[in-house]
Order: C-alpha cells, then sequence, then structure tokens
C-alpha cells in the first residue's frame, strides 16, 4: 500500500462513517477511520492466513488467559505492517498529524499487569513467527481502573475505553454460545448408559468479539477472541408492566455484570462468586468455540490433541479440565476413560506464580452450588486421584491431602491442573527449580517428565523498536537490521563496548529520552526534574513482595544523609514510581500513600530540590510505560529472592540500555548470567539464604537494633514529619499485627540495598564505564525475546 491507496481508503471510511471528506474530519473521526482502515487489512490477512492453515490441517493453538494488556494498536500494527509512512504521509497531505492520532487512542482495559502483557507479547511473538494461535479472554467494559491519586491516595474510577476502543473490535453475535451457571444436575441410568441433565439454571449468552493481531512483517494475523455476556432476556416485561423497572432490568444486570470490570474486589462472597463465574463463563464460551469448530472441519473429537493444543495460562482458567470433560461426556457422548485421555493430552499448564493468592482455592459449597455439573467432575477427578495416589503413598494422609483437587472444603485450581494437563512449565530457570524442589514437588517426583521450563520473553519490537526508534536507528547503522527478526543478532553491539563515540551516542539518546518523560512529568505531575540526573525507575503491579516498600525506605535513608551532609558527594537522583494497587489491597495502598507523602516532602525542601527528586506517576498503563522505559538509567527489580516468578518489565528496561539493581530472583538470575555480575548492581539474600533464615527464625527487630540508620528511617515512619503517620507499615515490619512480621524480608535487606544505591552513585560518575554497562545489557537482551519463548513453548509443549 502506497500513499495515494492509503488516502483512498481513509477518504472512503472518512465518507463511508462520518459523512465528511477526510480534511473536514475531527481528530477522533481520523483516527476511528485509520483504524478501519488498519482493521479491514487485518481481516483480509486473517481470512488468507486461516484458509491455508485450515486447507493444510495445521494444529491450532488456543491460548487462554483471564488477561490480555493488549495496550494501543493504532502505531503498533502499522509498524507491523510496515505501512506507517503511507499512512502518516496520507494524514500529513489532509491536514492531521499522525502523532496526534496515537495519543488520543486509549490503552484497552483487558489487562492489569505482568501476565496479560506477557499473553499479548506472546500473541504478537506467534504471529510474527506464523504460527496459529487464538487467544481467549472477556471483553472487560471498564478494565481494571482508572488510577487518579487524591490526597496520596489511590482512588478507582471506570475507565471507559470502548468509547475509542471498541473500533478494533469485530462483534459475532450470531456466533453467541450459552453459558449456565446454578441449578442442579441430575443423574440416571438407563439402557443406553450414564446420563446427566442440568435443570433450573440460569442462562447467560457469550457473545464473542474479535480483536486482530498482526505480527512483524508476517503474512500471519491471528484473533483475540473477547466474551461479553448478555443476558438472553433483556427485560422483564411482567415486572416492567407491574411498575418494577429496576427488577425488569435484574437478570440482565446480574449477566452483564460478568465482564464489566477486571478482578473485581473478592474481600467479600459476592466478589468471590463473580470472579468465579467470570473464570467458568469465558472458559466454557471459549471451549465450545474450539470444539464447534474442531467438529465442523473434521467430524471427530478422537483427533482434538493431533489438532489442537489448549493452553492454561496461570491458575484463572483451570475450569478448562473439567468444563473440556464435560462436553465430551455430556454433549459428544465420550466415556471418563476416553474423555480423560483426550483432556490430559490436549491441555497443558503455565504457571505464573508461587504466591498463594494467585493459587486459587474456591470453597467446595460456593463452587457446588454456581457450577453443580462442574463441580460433579470435579469431584470425581478427584476421587479419581486420591485412589490412585493411595495405592502409591498408602497411609501418607497428609501427602494425599496437600495432592487432593478437593480437600478441607477447598477446590484447589492449581491441583486441578497439576493432575490434568500433559505439561506444566514455570517461567524461569529459578521459578521452576522453587516449583519442582517445593509447592510442586510432590506432583514432579510422581511424575518429572510433565515439568518443564519456558523463560518469559518480551515482544522486543514494541519495547525496542517502536518505543525507542533513536536507539534502532543507532543499531541498524551499527550492526544492519538483521535484529528486527533475531533479536539474538543483537549480541553484535558488543565489538563497540569500547568506542567513545558509540557510548557518547548512547548517552546522547539516552537525555532524549530523559527529557521526554521529564516534560511528560511536567504535564502530568507538575513536578519538574532534572534530566541529567540519575532516572531510578520502579514500575510494576503495587505488591508488597515486589518491595516498593524497601526503595521508600531506603530513599528516606538518603534524604536523611542529604540533610546531615549537605555536601554528600553523589549524582542528582530521580526516583520515579508508576504502579496500580488491587482495589482490596489495603497495605499496597497505604505504600502508595507512603511513597507520594516522601515526594510532596523531599520535593518540597529547598535544601535537596535539586538534588534529590521523587515522583509517583499515577495511571500506569502500556503505552506510559513505552515512555517512561527508554529513559531509565537504573531499573528496579528488587523482590524478595524465591517470589517473583520471572518479571518482564526487568527485559524491556534492560534492552533499552537501563542497568538493574535487583536480586537474585525471576529471571534476574538469567540477566546476571547473560551480562555478568559487573554489568547489573546485585544485593540481597538468594532463595537458600531466604529458607534458611526463616527456618532459623526470622526476628526484623534484631536488623533494626544493629542498624541505627534504619530505626532513624522507620521512626520517620510514625513521627509524623512526612506529613502523616504510617504506623500501619511500621507495624507490619516490626510486630505480628498484620501476620508475620515483614513477610518480605525488607529490613533484612535494607542494608545491603543500601550499599547497592551506594554503588550506583559511584559507578554513574564515569560516565563512559556506565554507558559501557548499559551497552552490554543491550546487547545481551535478545535471548529474552518472546519469538524465542513461543519457539520453545512451539517445539516442546504444543508440539506445532
Amino acid at each position: 500500500m502506497n500513499q495515494k491507496t492509503a488516502a483512498a481508503r481513509l477518504e472512503e471510511k472518512c465518507k463511508l462513517h462520518f459523512g465528511c471528506p477526510l480534511n473536514s474530519a475531527t481528530n477522533q473521526q481520523a483516527y476511528k477511520a485509520a483504524c478501519l482502515v488498519v482493521r479491514d487489512i487485518l481481516i483480509e490477512k486473517n481470512m488468507l492466513f486461516q484458509h491455508r492453515n485450515v486447507e493444510a490441517e495445521q494444529k491450532q493453538v488456543y491460548y487462554m488467559s483471564m488477561e490480555f494488556l493488549v495496550g494501543t494498536s493504532l502505531r503498533n500494527n502499522l509498524y507491523n505492517l510496515k505501512l506507517e509512512r503511507p499512512f502518516e504521509n496520507a494524514l500529513s497531505a489532509a491536514g492531521i498529524n499522525i502523532h496526534d492520532l496515537y495519543e488520543i487512542e486509549p490503552d484497552a482495559g483487558l489487562g492489569n499487569g505482568g501476565l496479560g502483557r506477557l499473553a499479548s507479547c506472546y500473541m504478537d511473538a506467534a504471529s510474527s513467527l506464523g504460527y496459529a494461535m487464538t487467544g481467549f479472554s472477556i471483553r472487560y467494559e471498564f478494565g481494571i481502573f482508572k488510577q487518579k491519586i487524591i490526597d496520596g491516595w489511590q482512588m478507582e474510577f471506570p475507565d471507559d475505553w470502548l468509547n475509542m476502543g471498541e473500533v478494533w473490535l469485530q462483534a459475532r453475535t450470531d456466533e453467541s454460545v450459552e453459558v449456565r451457571f446454578g441449578g442442579h444436575a441430575d443423574e440416571y441410568m438407563d439402557e443406553d448408559g450414564y446420563h446427566v441433565v442440568h435443570r433450573d439454571y440460569t442462562t447467560v449468552l457469550a457473545v464473542p468479539y474479535d480483536m486482530f493481531i498482526s505480527g512483524y512483517d508476517s503474512d500471519a494475523v491471528n484473533k483475540l477472541v473477547l466474551w461479553s455476556a448478555k443476558s438472553p432476556k433483556s427485560i422483564d416485561m411482567g415486572a416492567f408492566s407491574r411498575g418494577e423497572y429496576a427488577k425488569a432490568l435484574e437478570e440482565n444486570t446480574r449477566a452483564e455484570v460478568i465482564s464489566k470490570v477486571l478482578y473485581p474486589a473478592d474481600d467479600h462472597i459476592d466478589g468471590k462468586i463473580l470472579r468465579l463465574r467470570q473464570q467458568y463463563f469465558f472458559v466454557s464460551a471459549s471451549l465450545q468455540s474450539i470444539i464447534a469448530r474442531h467438529v465442523k472441519k473434521y467430524g471427530r473429537l478422537d483427533n482434538l490433541a493431533d489438532k489442537a493444543a489448549i493452553h492454561i495460562n496461570d491458575t484463572h482458567p483451570a475450569l478448562c479440565v473439567p468444563e473440556l470433560m464435560r462436553i465430551l461426556m455430556d454433549e459428544h457422548n465420550f466415556g471418563w476413560d476416553d474423555a480423560w485421555q483426550i483432556t490430559q493430552n490436549t491441555l497443558s499448564y503455565t504457571n505464573h506464580t508461587i504466591m498463594s493468592e494467585a493459587l486459587e482455592r474456591w470453597n467446595e459449597g460456593m463452587f457446588r452450588e454456581q457450577l453443580p455439573r462442574i463441580y460433579q467432575i470435579t469431584a470425581e477427578i478427584n476421587r479419581r486421584l486420591v485412589q490412585e495416589l493411595q495405592t502409591i503413598y498408602p497411609g501418607d494422609v497428609a501427602k494425599i491431602e496437600y495432592m487432593a483437587v478437593i480437600a478441607n472444603h477447598e477446590v484447589r485450581m492449581a491441583n486441578l491442573c497439576l493432575c490434568a494437563c500433559h505439561t506444566v512449565n514455570g517461567v524461569s530457570k529459578l521459578h521452576s527449580d522453587i516449583l519442582t524442589n517445593s509447592i510442586f514437588r510432590d506432583y514432579y517426583n510422581l511424575d518429572h517428565k510433565k515439568f518443564q521450563n519456558v523463560t518469559n520473553g518480551i515482544a522486543y519490537r514494541r519495547w525496542l523498536c517502536q518505543s525507542n526508534p533513536e536507539l534502532c536507528e543507532l543499531l541498524s547503522s551499527l550492526i544492519g537490521n538483521g535484529y528486527l527478526k533475531d533479536a539474538r543478532k543483537l549480541e553484535s553491539l558488543l565489538e563497540y563496548q569500547d568506542d567513545p563515540s558509540v557510548l557518547a551516542s548512547l548517552r546522547d539518546i539516552k537525555l532524549k529520552k530523559k527529557i521526554a518523560l521529564r516534560d511528560y512529568i511536567s504535564k502530568a505531575n507538575g513536578i519538574n526534574i532534572d534530566e541529567n540526573s540519575i532516572y531510578d525507575i520502579q514500575i510494576k503491579r503495587l505488591h508488597e513482595y515486589k518491595r516498593q516498600l524497601l526503595n521508600a525506605l531506603q530513599i528516606l535513608h538518603l534524604y536523611r544523609q542529604l540533610k546531615e551532609n549537605p555536601h554528600l558527594e553523589i549524582p542528582p537522583r530521580t526516583f520515579l514510581f508508576a504502579a496500580k494497587a488491587s482495589s482490596g489491597y489495603f497495605m499496597a495502598k497505604q505504600i502508595i500513600r507512603l511513597i507520594v507523602a516522601i515526594s510532596n516532602t523531599i520535593n518540597a525542601d529547598p535544601a535537596v530540590r535539586d538534588r534529590l527528586k521523587v515522583v509517583f506517576i499515577e495511571d500506569y498503563k502500556v503505552s506510559l510505560a513505552e515512555i517512561i522505559i527508554p529513559a531509565a538509567d537504573i531499573s528496579e527489580q528488587i523482590s524478595i529472592a524465591g517470589k517473583e516468578a520471572s518479571g518482564t518489565g526487568n527485559m524491556k528496561l534492560m534492552i533499552n540500555g537501563a542497568v538493574t539493581i535487583g536480586t537474585l530472583d525471576g529471571a534476574n538470575v538469567e540477566i546476571c548470567e547473560a551480562v555478568g555480575r559487573d554489568n547489573m548492581f546485585l544485593f540481597g539474600m538468594t532463595s537458600d539464604e531466604v529458607e534458611a533464615l526463616w527456618r532459623q527464625g526470622y526476628s526484623p527487630l534484631s536488623f533494626v537494633r544493629a542498624n541505627p540508620a534504619l530505626r532513624a528511617v522507620l521512626d520517620m515512619l510514625t513521627s509524623g514529619v512526612l506529613g502523616a503517620r504510617f504506623d500501619d507499615i511500621a507495624n507490619s515490619l516490626l510486630t505480628n499485627q498484620y501476620g508475620v512480621a515483614d513477610a518480605y524480608m525488607t529490613i533484612a535487606d535494607f542494608e545491603d540495598y543500601v550499599r547497592a544505591q551506594n554503588l550506583v552513585s559511584e559507578t554513574y560518575k564515569d560516565a563512559e564505564k556506565f554507558a559501557r554497562m548499559s551497552l552490554i545489557n543491550i546487547a545481551k537482551a535478545g535471548i529474552f525475546s518472546a519469538d524465542r519463548s513461543v519457539s520453545e513453548y512451539a517445539n516442546n509443549i504444543w508440539h506445532i
């Protein structure tokens, strides 16, 4: 497509949809016209790609994930299709700046953090590599939430992303499917065998919407299918006629709430029920769609595992196991043994965390009430599993109970995946070792062949090529364009690690990106930061194990040092945070409030104003990350060792030249192996040392008594010097009031973290040395490409 063709198609869309020529269109109209033209191109390519795969009877991958953090799509698709220049010129001829259109596009509200972004990276990579892969999730009307910081507190507001974002979605209302909740399942036997009839259930319609995912310079376009919940009866006319207007809409409202919000607060029973209904809704709709497609093509299901790989991304879609069994047995008359064999051979499972809240457990009574037939199947899976375990571990009641799917009146979703899926994988070397050596050890001992590792990867063309075109231009001039298809070729950059002119160019590019972030912060936060300072950045979901709190305490320590010694020789530092806390996570919200209080205190103090700044940037999302990441000097990856499964923010920051300060946790271990200890700032205990300290009896107070500087920092939390008191945070670190004192060992790692931060300051003074470290990080980042990860899944797990 050239500029002339692009202009003609844009003109056509504007006249057809908005009744005006392109040169008279508003930016919103021009944006939607551009999206519609691109969507048409993607649909055409997807149809051709699907046709080729169907004709060749290629195996299909179906990727089940509660989240897909897609971000914005216009620039990404134009870049992948190599159409940026024709569209930019066509729009410019009509007096429209394409960058203004990029600015008004909302992030798709389909995810929250690393789990959803990883799923999107894998969809991008699969399309780039030419693999047939369909993603399935929910069309969340309001996504997670829009974050505002008001008087230091996180406030959640609806994120109405569909107002502008729905232009990317193509509805297929005539292909809606039914999902059933509640009622009761009656079992009976007759001469034809065993039967189940589901009675008195409530029906919710699942309406599919397609979002098309392009690949870089590829003929492949895949689909992300998003399900929207509707009631089959939009209004109760009887109730309406009686004047009961709210009741007349009640059934529709109860259905539609399923697809309203991602991760509703579950600190109450209604929230738990809604989460369970969400998970079954999208799993059931997706599997019904997959099976219908397969039967239409092959007319049989005994070959399902040969032609379909269904992947469970983290524990949320674990209901794939009993739902696939239900469809095979109840709708296609398979016996249990045959259905179980097909299910096992078709399903695979990635675990993304060892955190207990993500290894979901549902109250057995609630589970049975909401999903009666699924409960029957799950209970039978458990009965057979326990029977088998009793022959393997006779008399070992504790072990059998630990491995059971149902025990202590709980339904354990991770165990459901472990007993049913043909392959289980972790997402970094350390994480996979922890799974097989601790929480999944009994299952590993039972069948170690099913366990694998696939270290996470990123869609680097988005995070490097699109987010940092200046750096890409330099890379291409030095090592050619081969890295655009094969990230491993970035390693050729190493031959320039001692070239002063290349190192100077890297510094110049970094400064330009830092100025861009400075300007954004000035506009968004009203805070002026120094682009010549060290940009020390921690951007990720707010959770105690990620230890934003450790960073905050260290900042207070540095602040005290500067107050006590105004002549302390350190480079100016700017600490930048961006994070959302789950709406029901009180301590995470308190930590945000603390960071904002620290920012207000330090930024208002004339004694340190030119040497130290702290900024909390609200409403973190993909498009914001694309501005922040290229500007980072230091990448904060400081989770307690053994808790972060992998991390992908560390990879995005690394490939943009940020140097990691972190523990040996998650993929930091593999980053360290790639770049060497001299090219990152390591601190803290290893995962083995963490375990050893817990076993011997961890006492945070003993560390505080031995470190007066730490004691002084903790006193600042409760003295009111920050404009408010933070007794809850101090108590969580020092007492058992909120469970285990200092559950993530912030106190234990504090002293070594301060040492590492002092080393950052010293190293940064040597501009050439720091630039060399940055270059080595870029050159060694190729291994963390999503292309590599998806290829490993394709070869070793999905077998395509």
